[in-house]
Parts: structure tokens; sequence; C-alpha cells
């Protein structure tokens, strides 16, 4: 999967301009809160926050960061959109937990060899079921606990 290819799927899940009250980014565009676009350069209000420049942030960020390349074609938006919507350290320890490495939240040569050596299905069902996990226990479940299971339920159909 290309990048360009994963961003554009990324967007169906983000969506445009939010600023809800209960979540902890705040304003956001395209996914990307203030605070990550302030550190990037953006100064502007969010609702005028360019797509070009969410681009870039995710490719930086989210994609080349945490070496979503070197990761099966099957598993590499599964670990995208969890780096997306929870970080690229958690969404590394996920796929860590779902291959059997040590969850230290960095990609390296041993996860990318344990994750190969799996069917991506199994792969991608166990990070799915860490993520779930993790998700039930934050205190903004009851708010967006269902947008992130229908979130989660649309990649595994698309898988």
């Amino acid at each position: 999967m290309s990048f360009d290819e994963a961003f554009t799927r990324l967007l169906v899940h983000e969506g445009d301009y939010s600023n809800h009250p209960s979540d902890p980014g705040r304003a956001t565009r395209y996914g990307v809160t203030q605070a990550v676009a302030r550190s990037n350069g953006y100064q502007g209000d969010m609702k005028d926050f360019p797509i070009e420049q969410a681009k870039a942030i995710y490719k930086k960020l989210y994609w080349d960061s945490i070496g979503i390349v070197n990761l099966p074609l099957e598993v590499q938006f599964t670990v995208f959109d969890g780096a997306v919507n929870s970080g690229p350290v958690q969404s590394a320890k996920w796929l860590q937990r779902a291959v059997g490495t040590d969850p230290d939240g960095v990609i390296g040569h041993a996860t990318i060899a344990a994750c190969k050596l799996l069917p991506p299905s199994v792969v991608v069902a166990r990070y799915n079921g860490h993520r779930l996990q993790f998700m039930t226990g934050l205190k903004t479940f009851p708010i967006f606990g269902l947008g992130w299971c229908r979130r989660i339920a649309s990649n595994l159909i698309a898988t």
C-alpha cells in the first residue's frame, strides 16, 4: 500500500473539522490536532488548516517515523491507522504484543521479523484485539467508543 492510498483511506475516518469539548485533542482538521499542527509550523485557524500540510504531517509522524513500509502490505494500514488514532508508540506496542516481541514502542528488526513469520490476518486480528482492549479502558470510551469500534470494524472489513 502506498502512503497516498493509506492517506486517502484514513481521511474517511478522520473527516474534516471538529472541536468536540470532550476530545482532548480539541480543535482538529483531517484528524490533525491543533497542538500537532502548531508543533509542525502551522499558526492559522484550524478551520483553514490545509490538507497538504495534514498529509505531510501524517507521512512524517505516523508513516515514516515508525517504518510502516517495512511491514507486510496487509498490516501497513492497520498500524498506520492505530498510530494516527492513538500515537506511534502505542501503535507499535500493539503490533509488538500481536507478534510476541517486547512492547517497547519502537518497531525494530525483531518486530518486523516476527511480523513476517505470522499470517497477516493473524497479526491484524491480534493487533486490533489489543487496540480494542486498550480503548475500552480510556475515560473517553463512553463518548467516542462507538466511533472507534466502527472505525476498527471498517478497517477489518476492508482488509
